[in-house]
Order: C-alpha cells, then structure tokens, then sequence
C-alpha cells in the first residue's frame, strides 16, 4: 500500500500523496455506513405509508445496489461499516468493520478513525440512501482527496451524502447536528473553519420520503431499487 503522505504542522497531509497506488488503484479507501435492513430498524420513517417490511425491502434494496457501486470502483479497499450482521447482499471483497458510537456524529468519527487506523491512506463515506449514486461520482471523490484535504457532497434535505477526508479528526464531526435542515451547511462550515482545501460533489437526493424514493427509483430504472419499489406498488 501508499503511506499516507507527510503530515504538516496544521495536521493535513501534503499533497505529496498521489491519486494512484502502485498497482493503478485510487490511493484510498471506500466507506459505506449501514444498517443491516432488518424491519423496524431502517427507513423509518418511511412507515406509513410502507410497512416495516416493505421499508426493510427497499432499504435492503438500496443497500445492495450501493454496495455493487461501491464494488466496481478501483480503490485501495472497500469497507462496510456496519451496524448490524452481514447478510447475503453483502458482495465478496468488503471489510467489514462494526459501528461504534452512540449519535451520527460520533458513528461517522469512528468509521473514518477505525478505517484509517487499520489502513492509513485516506477514506470517501457514504450511505446507504443514495442507490443512484455512480462508480463515476466516486472515483472523482477519490480522486479530488488527492489535491484536497476533504471532498463534500451535499443533499437536496440540507443534509450531506458523501464526506471524504484526508486523514480522519473526530473534531471535524463532533457536535455537528444530524439529520436536520442545516446538517449539511454545518458540517462544511465546520470542514472550512479549520482551513481545509474542500472540493464539492454534486448535490444527490438523499432519500427519506415516499417522493424521493419515486424520485431516485426513476433515476436507475433497471436497478434492484427500482425493481423493489415496483414489485412494494404491484403488491397493493
């Protein structure tokens, strides 16, 4: 593996640090931080009008369609941080890493800390609510973290999709309100105030009503998403 870059006196690491590895692969890592789609316990907020089937379903859905992205795009490794036990949507290849923390905000902290820890080049996050999301999108997330300390990528809600850093400090994300209007203006405020280099993503829709989910599934039709939002509406 790349070492992960000289680290100057502000705590960032220079750009010394190249965009490839050795063998051509991104020189960092991919996080996908989840929850193991069991009913009750995801999309919740989906429940009505779903049920808490038809919601662990679709989650699931996503999940897997994420995961498969997340698969075809060349990177040191592909971790799943995972808050819950792996099943079989999990493809072959994944590390996978349990989550740690009681709020968002210190969930978030942990996954890049023990990422980094394990391996020490630099990590993009994501979740589990943007199946949309394109093997494109997240090799220029990579990519950017090698001229930038962080990469950004905001969501339609306010909230963020994708975080990207460097090298991994829980004082980036702790205290940051979750899953609020502002999370996402926040957490960038928070990256700017310290005087990172961010590069922004296009801004994704991050689903959580019953509209972005028709919304998203209309963007990938031929995906396992689309297919279980179809298979929720004939079932009715």
């Amino acid at each position: 593996m790349s070492p992960a870059g000289r680290v100057s006196p502000a705590g960032r690491v220079s750009p010394a640090y190249g965009a490839t590895g050795r063998d051509g692969d991104a020189a960092g890592q991919l996080l996908v931080i989840a929850k193991e789609p069991v009913p009750g316990r995801v999309k919740t907020r989906l429940v009505p009008p779903l049920t808490p089937g038809e919601a662990a379903a679709l989650a699931g859905a996503a999940l897997e369609d994420t995961l498969r992205t997340v698969a075809q795009v060349p990177a040191a490794r592909q971790v799943l941080v995972l808050d819950g036990a792996p099943g079989p949507w999990l493809p072959a290849g994944f590390t996978v890493l349990p989550q740690r923390g009681r709020g968002l905000d210190e969930r978030l902290a942990a996954a890049f800390e023990d990422a980094h820890r394990s391996l020490p080049v630099p990590a993009v996050l994501i979740g589990m609510d943007t199946p949309q999301v394109t093997r494109g999108l997240l090799a220029d997330a990579l990519t950017s973290l090698a001229g930038h300390d962080a990469v950004f990528g905001p969501a339609n809600d306010g909230g963020f999709w994708l975080l990207g850093l460097r090298v991994p400090d829980r004082a980036l994300l702790l205290g940051v309100p979750m899953s609020e209007p502002a999370t996402g203006e926040i957490q960038l405020r928070r990256l700017r105030e310290t005087g990172m280099r961010v590069a922004l993503m296009p801004c994704l829709t991050d689903v959580d009503t019953m509209a972005e989910a028709v919304e998203v599934a209309a963007l990938i039709p031929g995906s396992r998403y689309a297919a279980a939002l179809a298979a929720i509406g004939a079932a009715r």
